[in-house]
């Protein structure tokens, strides 16, 4: 958490945006989830105010996706405020049977991914 809160102050990461995901995940990317780079990722995004950890990858990166479509001041406000309440109550913080999030090891359901298309 410090190390994100630090780099927020230096422009790296921005309060809300997709989060940030291992590099080795980067494969299993449906291609338009490339457009996650396109902004900073974020200390909070959608799929966190939203589902948190209780979900699948494939329903994250839909989440992150509908907020790419999306991206706005207002949005990322409201962000903000849908993630106060379940951080507080740590509500949905673990996926079944984890501590958090499993490991990405699924092909995600969204279309082509990297590897199908280079």
């Amino acid at each position: 958490m410090e190390s994100e809160l630090w780099n927020i102050l230096r422009g790296d990461m921005s309060l809300v945006g997709p989060r940030p995901l291992f590099m080795e995940y980067l494969p299993l990317y449906p291609v338009e989830q490339a457009r996650r780079h396109e902004v900073r990722p974020g200390l909070t995004g959608w799929a966190q105010g939203e589902v948190r950890n209780a979900t699948t990858w494939t329903e994250r990166f839909r989440q992150d996706g509908w907020y790419l479509e999306q991206v706005s001041l207002r949005l990322d406000l409201d962000i903000l405020l849908r993630t106060v309440i379940p951080v507080i109550t740590r509500r949905g913080i673990a996926a079944t049977d984890h501590v958090t999030m499993p490991r990405c090891d699924e092909t995600l359901s969204l279309g082509e991914t990297h590897d199908q298309a280079a």
